[in-house]
């Protein structure tokens, strides 16, 4: 038999990372992300499709948005990737390589083996347990192995709870404020406790590099570390904002992918899935929602994106919004009366949450909002009443609803519904003082909120 001298491929996914690192200019220390950066390839409007953990990922392995393959919300909320919908790490499989996963899955409940991994290696969620465990296993494989492997390794950090024992935290006075939010102490503490989890993140990725090196499978491996969706702070996680969808994507491929390029053009997390099968020469998969930049990465012809969309359906409650962002400018639309911005409850009871929540949930949330990302890069000024911007409204309107139609999004039917599951899970955590207190302060004229209240 010959042997498959295609790369090997390994994609570290940490949980709400968003872009906060040192090599995307985020004012902290991340040697080991930055060094694959400067080694590799860094994406800097790499965008999820869901500043959520489950449909963001649902999408990174599909190659389609979340309301096109069904994962609209958690999966411990109920909500599943469509049986009919092939996803990575079967389609590597059937494409003759080994599947392996380390560590966080968020993409379903049915077992990592719906996916298609033919291995659980390690399961937990701390960063240095798993890279240990990818360590061990890599230094332990075969030279001669007569198939390829694909592994992803995922890990709990960044997520919240912040200022956890067992991490180093930052002193507040000293980190790097966050350009979108005011430069307040609990801002600050969330901060300095965020970077304690990205510094752990960061080290796993140093361990993953060693052992790859040490081994011998460095050369004829493509090394990716990614994230699902934005940070968990204010006017982040769970909007559709730019700090809340841009993610980071690094990528090395020595002798092909390297040389510590910085591209500028849109991605999605879409057009993962259909790079790497382009990448191994597996039959691309029809009517998805991504497209390979096979071409971008090697220099070859590539035609870019002039936009992107964004969504959200659920999250702990009923959140839906649909969006498009091009390269100059951005259009959301909000469905319902909703909180002017949507804080899960782990964010609302941090500090920062605290301090923000009379402004996110003080009024109700425009039901379109237009921004200007030349001029405002942070989207804190809505135009949509501006009458100089009324021809571009309604040419970004026009192509959502374009998109929703032609996708056949059950947003145009009216209220999306919520699932048994969901339903049972809110209902469970009302038992809990905060986040009931937490329900109460976000209450609008959200029908699905009203009813768990017993309001309705």
């Amino acid at each position: 038999m010959m042997a498959d001298d295609r790369p090997n491929i390994i994609m570290i996914v940490a949980h709400d990372l968003g872009t906060h690192l040192g090599c995307y200019d985020a004012g902290l220390d991340t040697p080991h992300i930055d060094g694959l950066a400067a080694d590799g390839v860094r994406f800097e409007q790499n965008h999820c499709t869901a500043a959520q953990c489950s449909p963001a990922r649902g999408s990174m392995i599909t190659g389609l948005y979340p309301h096109n393959n069904g994962l609209i919300g958690l999966t411990h909320g109920g909500w599943e990737i469509e049986d009919s919908v092939p996803c990575l790490p079967a389609l590597m499989r059937d494409a003759g390589y080994s599947t392996h996963l380390f560590g966080v899955q968020h993409e379903t409940l049915r077992g990592p083996e719906r996916l298609g991994y033919e291995a659980v290696e390690a399961t937990g969620s701390r960063a240095a347990d798993i890279a240990d465990a990818l360590a061990q296993w890599l230094r332990a494989r075969p030279s001669d192995a007569d198939r390829p492997f694909y592994v992803s390794m995922g890990t709990g950090e960044p997520h919240r709870p912040y200022n956890r024992a067992g991490y180093p935290n930052d002193d507040p006075a000293e980190v790097t404020p966050l350009p979108w939010l005011p430069d307040r102490p609990g801002i600050r503490t969330d901060i300095a406790g965020l970077n304690g989890l990205v510094y752990a993140f960061d080290e796993a990725v140093g361990t993953v590099r060693a052992a790859l090196e040490e081994s011998g499978l460095a050369d004829n491996t493509l090394l990716i570390v990614t994230c699902d969706h934005g940070i968990a702070m204010p006017r982040a996680k769970c909007t559709c904002y730019d700090p809340g969808t841009r993610v980071a994507l690094v990528m090395r491929l020595p002798g092909r992918w390297e040389g510590g390029r910085a591209q500028e053009e849109l991605l999605s997390a879409c057009d993962l899935m259909p790079t790497l099968l382009d990448l191994i020469g597996a039959s691309p998969v029809e009517g998805i929602d991504g497209r390979s930049f096979i071409g971008l990465l090697d220099g070859e012809e590539y035609l870019p994106r002039d936009h992107l969309f964004t969504e959200m359906t659920y999250h702990g409650m009923y959140n839906p919004m649909r969006c498009i962002r091009t390269r100059e400018h951005k259009y959301i639309r909000n469905f319902g009366e909703l909180p002017l911005v949507y804080m899960p409850v782990d964010i609302w009871e941090g500090p920062g949450g605290q301090e923000m929540a009379a402004e996110c949930y003080g009024s109700a949330r425009p039901a379109e909002e237009l921004y200007d990302l030349r001029a405002d890069p942070w989207e804190q000024r809505n135009l949509v009443d501006d009458p100089a911007q009324a021809e571009l409204l309604c040419e970004l309107a026009n192509r959502v609803d374009a998109w929703m139609e032609e996708s056949g999004d059950r947003l145009q039917e009216g209220r999306w519904p919520a699932n048994p599951r969901h339903i049972e899970t809110m209902r469970e955590r009302l038992d809990q003082p905060r986040f009931a207190e937490w329900m109460r302060m976000t209450q609008h004229d959200w029908p699905e909120m009203l009813w768990f209240l017993g309001d309705a």
